[in-house]
């Protein structure tokens, strides 16, 4: 019975804040991977957007019709957020996956959705 050891769990367990759960180097290390796995996907997609990742973790996309959505870590929250159209959205790594904070759905599966909306076309982002 290690108290650490199960003070550690019920905070994995609790997940609200997520904030314990990631040092600031480490979230930034998984932010910065997952906004290049996304920018990578974009262009894999064949979208029409110019996509440019900018520093200090901002992806900014920007479409044909003029609008954009920019992916960005938020280091204080330990969040991607994603500003579209659709709304403001964002999402915490849990269990290896970065998962929107009010629905039960994976960062690339969200993203395809809020994407094709916002481009009008059929996109579907692979990790």
């Amino acid at each position: 019975m290690e108290p650490h050891h199960t003070h550690a769990h019920a905070d994995k367990k609790a997940g609200d804040s997520g904030m314990g759960d990631l040092s600031e180097q480490e979230f930034n290390r998984l932010a910065d991977a997952v906004l290049a796995r996304i920018e990578r996907a974009v262009e894999d997609s064949g979208v029409d957007a110019d996509i440019e990742l900018k520093d200090g973790g901002v992806l900014e996309l920007e479409f044909a019709d003029g609008s954009k959505m920019i992916i960005n870590r938020h280091g204080i929250a330990r969040e991607i957020w994603v500003a579209a159209r659709s709304g403001g959205h964002h999402f915490r790594h849990e269990a290896g996956r970065w998962l929107h904070t009010r629905a039960n759905i994976e960062l690339f599966e969200a993203l395809s959705g809020y994407i094709s909306a916002q481009s009008g076309e059929t996109v579907r982002l692979e990790p």
